[in-house]
């Protein structure tokens, strides 16, 4: 029996891994123009999607030689001791702009996740959010969504000491839910939340997405059986999961 569920936000409710992915892009087009293409950076985000925002950084800027571009613009910014903190800070102006959108993020909503968090609640479910984004980030995208005081419990990066794929955020949701994890679903969408998710001993499915689906299947602790390749199936895919833990 399921009675309680915790999704994660970026790339499961609303598409904010593609406006990361965008913003990491752009940022490095600005430290390298004329260098770089922003579809090459995309398309590296995908190998590290989830993961802290340290290790995409470090991971990014390693990869597209970003290093002496970086530190040049450190001089002019304050509190900045590594040239990935400054390709970070360019990568936030470049972020911010486009959440502070409403309609950019309407537009990215995924309809298949909001439609089982409704489905949870009007079968009183407990229901918690369990996010890798800075708490102001994440009330942010709620607020838009028309989601602030949707959830029983919202965790965010500013509430673990160590955040996806370490446990610790998921085993915060389902104490402060007070839902044992094996009653407890995880609706995630990348590797590292995945195996967070199964760590703390939830159950778990995954919704892939263009920037996630491939890691899922190389990546994940999951069984293919419960990775979910198009969107719409995601439904059907927890009905299995709650009729397959009936049987049992």
């Amino acid at each position: 029996m399921i009675d309680a569920f915790v999704f994660d936000l970026d790339g499961t409710l609303v598409q904010t891994e593609r406006l990361k992915a965008q913003s990491y892009a752009r940022a490095a087009v600005d430290l390298c123009p004329d260098v770089i293409e922003e579809s090459d950076v995309m398309d590296a985000y995908a190998d590290v999607v989830g993961e802290s925002r340290r290790t995409v950084a470090t991971t990014l800027v390693e990869r597209f030689h970003l290093e002496e571009p970086a530190r040049d613009r450190m001089q002019s910014m304050d509190a900045v001791d590594a040239p990935w903190q400054a390709f970070v800070q360019v990568r936030l102006d470049y972020y911010e702009a486009l959440v502070q959108d409403p309609d950019v993020l309407r537009a990215h909503r995924w309809p298949h996740a909001l439609a089982l968090l409704e489905r949870a609640r009007r079968n009183r479910c407990a229901v918690a959010l369990a996010t890798t984004s800075r708490r102001k980030q994440a009330c942010r995208v709620l607020d838009v969504l028309d989601l602030a005081g949707t959830f029983d419990f919202v965790a965010t990066s500013d509430d673990v000491t160590e955040t996806k794929p370490h446990p610790e955020i998921y085993r915060l949701c389902t104490v402060e839910l007070g839902v044992p994890p094996s009653r407890t679903l995880a609706i995630e969408d990348s590797p590292t939340g995945a195996q967070a998710a199964v760590t703390a001993g939830l159950h778990c499915i995954a919704v892939g997405t263009p920037f996630t689906r491939r890691r899922l299947y190389e990546d994940s602790p999951l069984d293919p059986t419960w990775i979910v390749d198009d969107p719409a199936d995601v439904a059907a895919t927890v009905d299995r999961l709650l009729a397959d833990l009936s049987s049992g």
